[in-house]
């Protein structure tokens, strides 16, 4: 009679026996792989009777089991190596070009400095992050929070000798400063909106040496629709007039309201589609009719002038010059002088 710890170590036995014979696939064509791309393909062909005999769910999953584990089973087979702590392998480059969902990005167009930089010869040194503080004797950060030489902290400034005595140092640093943030973050927007080849959003009145009128029409006009209200009780200035090309706010019709107006608009369409003839409106056919009235007497009239101002100049200028009667043989006698009738 076998002891109990026999029967475990038997059961345990068989167990990892049913383990290793899950690792073990075989196939009747040797699967293709292009471990690059972690791809394999089986050409072996797909019995149609036991896909319909069985539960075609079940009947995937086992195929697709099956693979994979021949794959990592292949994988197995490539060099290792242990970084941080875990077993990686080596993967081949890829045998098998997959086609791109999308196109290949293009290269980011370089910033103003970045041109600088190339046309003087200018390196990007790499810096450390931390600083020595001579004040707290100790490493911090160059930026941020906590960082060195934070000049913020100062309880007491001096005043320089140019400066206004009374004026307040700490409020004129602290403008300066969001100055600077200010126009480091307007010339982001420039990179960007130059590289994507696009104008640099507008923003009210971007800062240039001499703003045009239409310039601070439209930062006059940012600054009015900037309040809670949209601009809705702001006053006019006098002889003010509306900005051109600021766009306007589409209206639409209320989905629950008067059906009334909605039913004689229907009913209006279905009228012009069911008639054959065009609707005349005769209001501007008369005013197109008088337009072309006009048109046609301001063109005679201008015809008419012409012809006189000719008939003018024949009778009058040009009678100084050559004409019938003062040629070599008219013997001093114009046009208006007597001549003889045969």
């Amino acid at each position: 009679m076998a002891t109990p710890a026999a029967e475990v170590f038997a059961r345990v036995e068989k167990e990892e026996a049913e383990k290793l014979k899950l690792i073990t696939v075989n196939k009747e064509l040797d699967v293709e792989f292009d471990l690059g791309n972690l791809l394999a393909c089986d050409p072996n062909a797909t019995s149609v009777s036991a896909f319909r005999q069985q539960n075609k769910d079940e009947f995937l999953r086992a195929l697709a089991r099956d693979n994979t584990q021949l794959l990592i089973n292949r994988m197995w087979t490539l060099p290792t190596e242990k970084l941080q702590e875990a077993i990686v392998a080596k993967l081949p480059e890829p045998a098998t070009r997959l086609p791109r969902e999308k196109p290949v990005p293009k290269p980011r167009a370089p910033t103003r400095w970045e041109e600088f930089a190339k046309l003087k010869g200018i390196q990007k040194k790499k810096k450390t992050n931390l600083a020595w503080d001579d004040v707290n004797k100790e490493w911090r950060r160059r930026w941020g929070y906590k960082r060195a030489k934070d000049d913020t902290k100062d309880w007491m400034i001096e005043v320089p000798h140019t400066a206004d005595p009374n004026e307040d140092q700490f409020a004129k640093r602290m403008k300066a400063k969001k100055e600077r943030v200010a126009k480091n973050e307007l010339n982001r927007l420039r990179n960007i909106a130059r590289s994507e080849k696009m104008k640099v959003p507008g923003v009210g009145l971007t800062p240039t040496d001499q703003p045009t009128k239409a310039e601070l029409g439209k930062a006059m006009h940012v600054a009015k629709v900037s309040t809670a209200s949209v601009g809705r009780f702001q006053d006019k200035l006098p002889k003010e007039k509306e900005p051109r090309n600021m766009g306007k706010k589409r209206k639409f019709q209320p989905l629950i309201g008067d059906f009334s107006a909605e039913k004689s608009k229907q009913l209006d369409i279905l009228k012009v589609m069911d008639s054959k003839k065009p609707v005349l409106n005769m209001t501007k056919a008369v005013n197109r009719q008088m337009r072309e009235e006009d048109a046609e007497e301001a063109a005679k009239r201008r015809k008419g002038g012409k012809k006189g101002r000719g008939g003018k100049q024949q009778g009058g200028k040009k009678g100084k010059g050559k004409g019938p009667g003062r040629g070599k043989h008219a013997k001093g006698k114009g046009i208006g002088g007597k001549r003889k009738h045969k």
